[in-house]
């Protein structure tokens, strides 16, 4: 079976996303084809709803996420006709413990480090970063790899250990909360408000590609934002809008946000 991968990737305006898709494409073609289990390397929650729109087209193909924890957020999809035993997925993950001086480490600290070793991070699922280990997901194929050339995080020396699923443990998750005052719930007047920044470095931030609203890239500083939505800039971390809280007397927004720290 060939697939139109024109079809079904033209509503995607962002050339990697199409690119993925393109890839996605692809498996479900071998899926069909050789009557088999494919699967993605690692999807971030947009991606995954791409994908998603994507795979649903297809009646004669089935598909399930998995991260390695219930809650994970980076996922593989796993592909396959509609006919097969999805019993017998073979989940292709390896997790690796990390251990040493690494209290203080953050989750930028650990991806940098396997970045360095030349891992795209697509190979790469969730970090979970505690105070005396990590816990880190990742595709088979570079499993070993990672065991044997990871020996420093952050400059810090560690040490690797290969885990069972069962094992992994997901780190609390520490939010600060903050109550702002904003004209209106435009992308570039919550960056302004939430950050102290000049609108004009707001707009600039957004256009350079840098922020993401629900891990989908947005380049609009008119982007209108709702209560629930993850807003993730680049180099300042990542808030969650938690609730809309009524309006000032001079007609601004009065909102709680969700800072991860």
């Amino acid at each position: 079976m060939k697939i139109d991968k024109d079809l079904y990737t033209s509503h995607i305006k962002n050339d990697d996303k199409r690119f993925e898709m393109r890839r996605l494409l692809d498996k479900i073609e071998l899926a069909l084809k050789n009557h088999s289990i494919e699967s993605t390397d690692f999807m971030d929650p947009y991606e995954r709803y791409l994908a998603r729109s994507i795979i649903n087209r297809f009646d004669d193909i089935k598909y399930k996420e998995f991260g390695g924890t219930s809650n994970s957020e980076r996922k593989v999809i796993f592909i396959y006709p509609d006919y097969l035993d999805d019993n017998y997925l073979d989940l292709n993950l390896t997790y690796l413990r990390v251990k040493g001086v690494v209290d203080g480490l953050n989750h930028r600290d650990y991806l940098g480090s396997l970045l360095s070793l030349g891992i795209k991070r697509s190979k790469t699922g969730d970090i979970l970063v505690h105070k005396d280990y990590a816990d880190i997901i990742l595709k088979n194929e570079i499993g070993n790899f990672v065991l044997q050339n990871l020996d420093k995080v952050g400059g810090n020396k560690v040490s690797l250990s290969e885990i069972e699923a069962e094992e992994l443990t997901e780190p609390t998750v520490n939010f600060r909360e903050l109550s702002l005052f904003i004209s209106s719930m435009r992308l570039d007047a919550f960056l302004s408000s939430i950050y102290n920044i000049s609108r004009h470095e707001s707009i600039n931030i957004i256009k350079n590609g840098n922020v993401k609203v629900n891990w989908e890239e947005i380049l609009k500083p008119s982007k209108e934002l709702n209560v629930g939505d993850n807003i993730s800039t680049r180099g300042r971390g990542r808030a969650m809008i938690k609730s809309i809280d009524g309006f000032s007397k001079k007609g601004r927004l009065h909102i709680t946000v969700q800072i991860l720290i």
